[in-house]
C-alpha cells in the first residue's frame, strides 16, 4: 500500500471479470521499491479475487509502458540494499507466473529494461503501433537484466536472438518485436484498446479455471523433463475433473448448447 496521503502508483480496477492493473508513476513509470510493493499487492489481489477472471497490465502514463528501475533510487545503494531490491523485483514478477489466471501486457509506449521484463512475465503481450521502443538496455549501465530477462527472453525467442538483444542493449520497434516473437500481436493505435479488451473479454468469458491450470502446467512443466511435465499435466487434469466447470462443460456438450463457465 502507498504511504498515508501518497498517491498510489499502481491502481487496480475490476469490471466484467477483467482486472486492470494501471501503472501510473510519471514521467516514465520507472519503478522503485514502493512501486514494486504496490504492483505485488495488485497481483495478489487479482489472484485472490474470484471476480477477476483475467488481468491486463497497462500504463496510465503517456509514451511509456515502463522504463525499468528508477536509477536515481539505486545510486549510492549498498550491495545488500541492491540485492534486496532485485529480490523484491523477482518476487513481484514471479507471482504473475505462479498465479492461475492469465495476464496480458498492453504496451503502448517505451518498454525498456525491467519494463520489458515485467511484460515477459505476462502470458500475452499486445502492442500498439508506434515509434516507441522495446529492449533490455541494462548492459549500458554495466549491469545484466535483473528482473528475469536473462531467463524468460531466451525461453521465448531462443538463445542467440535473446543474447544479441541483451549484450548490445539495442532497442527494437513493436513490429520487430512481433517478428521475433516477443509481441503476440500489434494493433493499430486507434483500435488498440478495443482489440485488447475484446481478447480479454473472450478469455474472461471462457473456462478460466482450466486456463489457469493450463498456464501452471506449461510454466511448471517447462522447468523439468518431459516425464516430469507429463506428471504435472496429469495432476492438473485430475484437479480440473473434479470442478463444477467440467460438470457444466460436459452437460453443455450433451445438450448441444454453449457452456456457462463459472471459474470454479
Amino acid at each position: 500500500m502507498s504511504a498515508v496521503g501518497a498517491k498510489p502508483v499502481v491502481a487496480l480496477g475490476v469490471a466484467n471479470g477483467i482486472g486492470t492493473i494501471t501503472l501510473q508513476r510519471p514521467p516514465a513509470n520507472a519503478y522503485d521499491a514502493q512501486f514494486l510493493r504496490e504492483l505485488s499487492d495488485a497481483v495478489r489481489a487479482v489472484r485472490d479475487d474470484d471476480a477477476v477472471r483475467v488481468a491486463v497490465i497497462r500504463s496510465g502514463t503517456p509514451k511509456f509502458f515502463c522504463s525499468g528501475a528508477d536509477i536515481s533510487t539505486l545510486q549510492g545503494a549498498s550491495r545488500e540494499g541492491f540485492a534486496n531490491f532485485v529480490l523484491l523485483a523477482h518476487e513481484t514478477v514471479d507471482m504473475i507466473g505462479r498465479t492461475p489466471k492469465l495476464f496480458i501486457a498492453a504496451i503502448e509506449g517505451h518498454c525498456i529494461g525491467g519494463g520489458l521484463e515485467l511484460a515477459l512475465a505476462c502470458d500475452f503481450r499486445f502492442a500498439s503501433e508506434g515509434t516507441y521502443k522495446l529492449g533490455l538496455a541494462e548492459v549500458k549501465l554495466g549491469l545484466s537484466p535483473g528482473m528475469g530477462g536473462t531467463q524468460r527472453l531466451p525461453r521465448l525467442i531462443g538463445k542467440s536472438a535473446a543474447l544479441q538483444m541483451m549484450v548490445t542493449g539495442e532497442s527494437i520497434s513493436p513490429g520487430d518485436a512481433h517478428e521475433l516473437g516477443i509481441i503476440d500481436d500489434v494493433f493499430a493505435e486507434d483500435d488498440f484498446d478495443a482489440q485488447t479488451n475484446a481478447y480479454a473479454r473472450k478469455l474472461a468469458n471462457g473456462a478460466t479455471l482450466a486456463q489457469g491450470h493450463i498456464k501452471l502446467a506449461v510454466n511448471e512443466g517447462l522447468d523439468g523433463s518431459l516425464n516430469e511435465g507429463l506428471a504435472i499435466e496429469r495432476a492438473h487434469q485430475s484437479q480440473l475433473f473434479a470442478s463444477a466447470d467440467v460438470v457444466e462443460g460436459l452437460a453443455a456438450f450433451g445438450e448441444k448448447r454453449a457452456p456457462r463457465f463459472a471459474g470454479r
